[in-house]
């Protein structure tokens, strides 16, 4: 039986109209905090690592262990155990998001650019991951019109991460608009990583600067970022990077306590540094890195070829890391 024009319409109305408020409930967050539990519902068996309250409901923070795909949910429709990191640590060990934490403290002496720095080993491709620091120019628009220009036929949505800071969020709104309606689009799909609220540099060595500057407030430079991005529609992955690729095994530890996965490069290209197979790149689409824009879109000249014919791919950081330790 056909519905009619006016149930159809009566119908679009209504999910709008839910969608809406859905939306607007993000707008004032509460109470907004780090809360490990098992999440039941159905078959399903998720990691809740955050929890809030936003007009008189609960919300939880998803992770699938397996996946590591985030989503935000109610926290009604779950059965939930509490649970403390290190109980976490050892249920879920034999997980792709348990072995990923295990293999970025591995790499937490260093200075810089520790956590996970490469993935898919073997496989013919990238993972791409473009940093949006504070800045006052306008985003580098080409790098995510020629991802889509340059893979639309052979990896649509293309996936790609972006680290994102709360200072760039705030003066950036058109920017982010656009972002957000290239997904909607499903001309890319985007992981949308924690790149710290203030993002804060000095002038002082690096081991007094970024996150370790004196006086560092994680829960600012982490959860806030968290709140920010969830009332600008974004869910945040379980993905972390620090600013400058700065940390050390100390705070390495600490961002690791908060259930996110420290994302380094072994390809920074405006430092010269070539991808290989399975690379993680990193390059700064915040208009201060011409050079690492430069050479991204040269990369993909030289590979038009291979991306044609499939033999040179994107990959989600998420699957990657799935696939590594599966």
């Amino acid at each position: 039986m056909k519905l009619s024009k006016s149930i159809l319409l009566i119908i679009f109305c209504i999910c709008f109209f839910c969608t809406k408020i859905i939306a607007q409930n993000f707008e004032n967050i509460k109470r907004y905090k780090v809360n490990y539990a098992m999440a039941t519902h159905a078959n399903e068996q998720l990691i809740s690592i955050r929890s809030f309250s936003a007009n008189n409901q609960k919300y939880l923070l998803l992770v699938n262990p397996e996946t590591l795909d985030t989503k935000v949910d109610l926290a009604s429709n779950y059965t939930t155990s509490s649970l403390q990191f290190q109980n976490v640590l050892a249920i879920f060990k034999n997980t792709a998001y348990i072995k990923s934490i295990e293999a970025a403290a591995a790499k937490d002496l260093q200075l810089q650019n520790a956590g996970i720095d490469h993935a898919i080993p073997n496989e013919k491709g990238i993972t791409l991951t473009i940093d949006l620091c504070p800045s006052h120019k306008a985003l580098d628009r080409i790098i995510f019109q020629s991802v889509f220009d340059e893979f639309k036929k052979t990896e649509q949505p293309a996936p790609l991460a972006v680290s994102v800071s709360g200072k760039w969020m705030l003066k950036h709104q058109d920017d982010l608009n656009w972002l957000k309606s290239l997904v909607q689009k499903k001309e890319l799909d985007i992981t949308w990583v924690n790149h710290t609220y203030n993002h804060e540099v000095n002038k002082l060595p690096l081991a007094e600067n970024f996150l370790l500057a004196p006086g560092t407030n994680l829960d600012v430079e982490v959860l806030e970022n968290e709140k920010l991005m969830l009332k600008n529609g974004l869910t945040p992955s379980i993905f972390f990077r620090f600013p400058g690729l700065v940390s050390d095994k100390a705070i390495v530890e600490k961002i690791e306590a908060y259930g996110l996965i420290p994302v380094g490069s072994d390809a920074w290209l405006a430092k010269g540094q070539q991808p290989n197979a399975g690379s993680i790149v990193l390059i700064h689409g915040n208009g201060n890195e011409e050079i690492g824009v430069k050479d991204f879109i040269q990369l993909l000249k030289t590979k038009q070829a291979d991306v044609k014919s499939k033999q040179w791919l994107l990959f989600d950081l998420r699957q990657g890391l799935e696939k590594e330790f599966e």
